[in-house]
């Protein structure tokens, strides 16, 4: 394989981890770069976050998934840098070459210059986010079954989530689910009426990029389950259980044991490094702006795809959203694309030529309570049951790994059947969510003492030495 060209490929999120795929088995070299051992199926995490699954469901590692194919190798290290003339990225003390680069490092959250939130307000892009608030929302409640103030009781059992997006749609209708099965049927002390979710943001509806029948529909369903909207409201300060607002009424402070965020996306850091080394554009986002290749400019060797990239190169100019289905299709375009380069497409086909990244919408859905969704398949609108069934069915089908696959259904048909959730279990450390160790860690020995001559014994030197 060493005159093989060498495919570099770092983030096994969705669209790294579909080019490993896509490339797997073909003449070409493929090295796969994450900091963390495992592929993260990030549309569930809210569902860890209530406890309705356990991070094993929507986390399966690398090397089980493509790194058995022969030509593929997994690297467990975080790019720190990359060389584009050189053609190298910098990881673990090592300088890596590269013939092909694919940046797939996805995207995090922003809190929009105010970073003294996050401690405060964890985001739902990782395990340890989701665990952290699980673990919040359980010790509050916890608290609540104890005390008898009943203020600090009501403050105990209110959860303020930032952001009326998909990801706060669903973590809200979720959280509130939670605390009124759970309330009714673990604690003995509280009433589930006091149960308080209030999901705010700063646009005019929930669901802003879903068509208005779908957006009022769902905030008809949180409503009825318990969820209070607060819309037009801009988050002007978070302290510890406080929130300030700005909305038409005017400024306004809502108190929560539990504050999550789920509002604002920044790709991540590698898009403003490649940027500087590459004077390659970005948008507001951070975002790379990219050729229809989903080249660097001037470097038709480096691609960024998924949320790393904004392509804009589609028929009506709009960039593709940051889902998991423009990533998944990306992917399978740039590696064979890479694969129509190299001619190894050629050899595999009997066709070199590549027809332009078209991207296919499927539509869009989220889950706003326990067997009801939203979805947009091109046009077609459904709610409530059959939208769950729906979008039950379509995360079923991205889930990459079969395991988990069978670990999700079964564990919704335990739900349906007993409407208990299995993950309800409080771990970690506070504040977890900050500052989480990833990439490899470099085990040190440490030097051991030179041991002393004990003091009943003569020293060697005063040993008599044989004839």
């Amino acid at each position: 394989m060493r005159a093989w060209p060498h495919v570099v490929i770092v983030g096994g999120g969705f669209a790294g981890l579909k080019a490993c795929h896509a490339l797997a088995g073909k003449p070409v070299r493929v090295t796969l770069i994450d900091k963390r051992n495992f592929n993260l199926f990030q549309p569930l995490l809210y569902q860890v976050a209530s406890g309705l699954v356990s991070e094993s469901d929507v986390a399966s590692p690398l090397r089980q998934m493509v790194g058995q194919a022969p030509n593929i190798q997994i690297l467990l290290g975080e790019v720190v840098d990359i060389d584009p003339a050189a053609r190298e990225v910098v990881f673990n003390n090592h300088r890596y070459g590269y013939d092909h680069l694919i940046l797939a490092t996805g995207s995090g959250s922003t809190y929009f210059g105010h970073e003294e939130w996050r401690p405060l307000a964890p985001p739902m892009k990782i395990l340890e986010h989701a665990d952290e608030i699980r673990r919040r929302l359980l010790m509050a409640l916890e608290e609540a079954e104890q005390t008898r103030d009943p203020e600090r009781r009501r403050f105990l059992q209110s959860v303020v989530v930032v952001g009326a997006g998909p990801a706060g749609c669903e973590l809200a209708g979720s959280l509130i689910e939670l605390m009124h099965r759970a309330i009714r049927r673990d604690f003995k002390q509280l009433d589930h009426d006091l149960c308080r979710v209030i999901l705010v943001d700063a646009v005019e509806r929930v669901l802003p990029t879903m068509h208005p029948k779908l957006a009022a529909a769902a905030a008809q369903h949180l409503e009825g389950a318990g969820v209070t909207l607060v819309m037009r409201s801009m988050v002007k300060g978070i302290a510890p259980g406080r929130v300030a607002l700005e909305g038409p009424e005017g400024p306004r402070e809502l108190q929560a044991a539990t504050i999550c965020w789920t509002a604002g996306v920044r790709a991540s850091r590698l898009g403003a490094l490649l940027a500087e080394r590459t004077s390659c554009p970005v948008d507001r986002g951070g975002r790379l702006l990219v050729e229809p290749d989903f080249s660097v400019p001037g470097h038709p060797e480096i691609h960024a795809i998924g949320d790393l990239c904004a392509y804009h190169h589609t028929p009506d100019g709009r960039p593709l959203p940051g889902m998991a289905g423009p990533a998944v299709q990306m992917g399978a375009w740039v590696a064979a694309a890479i694969l129509a380069r190299s001619g190894a497409s050629t050899a595999a086909s009997g066709s070199g030529s590549l027809a332009p990244f078209r991207f296919t919408d499927l539509g869009s859905m989220a889950v706003i309570g326990p067997f009801y969704a939203v979805a947009d398949l091109r046009g077609l609108h459904v709610t409530g049951l059959a939208g769950w069934v729906l979008w039950a069915l379509a995360h079923l089908a991205f889930i990459p790994d079969t395991e988990n696959r069978i670990s999700l259904f079964t564990k919704w048909m335990w739900q349906i059947a007993t409407r208990q959730r299995t993950a309800l279990l409080i771990t970690g450390r506070p504040d977890q969510h900050i500052g989480v160790d990833v990439g490899l860690f470099r085990a040190q020995l440490e030097p051991q003492p030179e041991p002393e001559p004990a003091r009943d014994q003569p020293a060697e030197d005063d040993l008599p030495v044989a004839a």
